[in-house]
């Protein structure tokens, strides 16, 4: 996989809170894909937010996890505003949200399958239909909504891996939420080496109309977490308020003072934290 990331990308990468995030366009992601999937290489794409480099960052298992990505892209403004402070501004904001419609229509214009996993019962199957209405020709291979605790047992995971390589999609999109999704495909990964998975979120339930999404002056805007927080107010309000606001605003401060720093000449790399 990390032959696929040093071919397709060209313009390097960013290190960030702990990680490397491509800079590439949304655009750049979907020709990468599709362009290793012409040469029977799989792979996978990580959609980290502020959230997702939190967790990662306290926790060294799941950094593991994350840097196994071939591609890894910024899901969250405050990931763009803090390179931009830092003056190694990464391109801009792909979400799983938006790779679930845009690499679906660039699957169905190149032929390619796709299958989509994860949301309650039923939602995967309203997004592909939904999609497939949207994208005239769109191959689905398959949808599953996978029942509650089935990434704790290795049957579980078994039985998934199973469908998929009975499907054999091209592409697979993996919305459980972080870190079940990232882990899942790790997991399963292997078995399927010409497929690609793009770890979205919530982008199935999205893309089936059963979650409202943000105005997308909100997306742009960055502040799509304060919609979805009235949305979803007892599930999201720690996470966003508590644990992920003290951290972006910490990651910008750093950022803002390293590209104040005089020997801040080209190379950009966070301080290191002292335990």
């Amino acid at each position: 996989m990390a032959a696929v990331r040093e071919s397709a990308v060209g313009r390097g990468r960013a290190p960030l809170a702990g990680m490397e995030l491509d800079r590439m366009t949304e655009a750049d992601v979907i020709a990468a894909v599709l362009q290793a999937l012409d040469h029977h290489r799989g792979g996978w794409v990580a959609t980290p937010n502020v959230d997702i480099c939190r967790a990662a960052r306290r926790d060294p298992q799941l950094a593991a996890v994350m840097a196994g990505a071939s591609l890894s892209v910024p899901d969250g403004m405050p990931l763009i505003w803090a390179t931009r402070l830092r003056g190694d501004k990464l391109p801009e904001r792909i979400t799983g949200a938006s790779l679930i419609f845009s690499l679906s229509e660039a699957a169905a214009a190149s032929g390619r399958s796709v299958f989509y996993l994860g949301g309650l019962p039923g939602v995967p199957e309203a997004a592909a239909a939904r999609l497939g209405a949207r994208y005239p020709g769109l191959h689905v291979a398959g949808t599953d909504s996978p029942p509650f605790g089935f990434d704790t047992t290795a049957e579980g995971v078994a039985a998934v891996r199973t469908r998929l390589a009975a499907a054999a999609p091209d592409i697979v999109f993996v919305g459980l939420g972080f870190p079940k999704q990232e882990k899942l495909i790790t997991a399963i990964a292997p078995a399927l080496p010409r497929t690609w998975f793009v770890a979205c979120g919530a982008a199935i339930p999205f893309a089936a109309q059963a979650l409202p999404r943000a105005p997308v002056w909100m997306q742009h805007s960055g502040l799509e977490w304060a919609f979805r927080l009235r949305s979803e107010p007892r599930r999201l309000a720690r996470r966003y308020l508590i644990d992920d606001l003290p951290f972006a605003v910490g990651l910008l401060a750093r950022c803002a003072v390293q590209r104040l720093r005089p020997h801040h000449l080209g190379a950009h790399h966070e301080p290191k934290h002292r335990h």
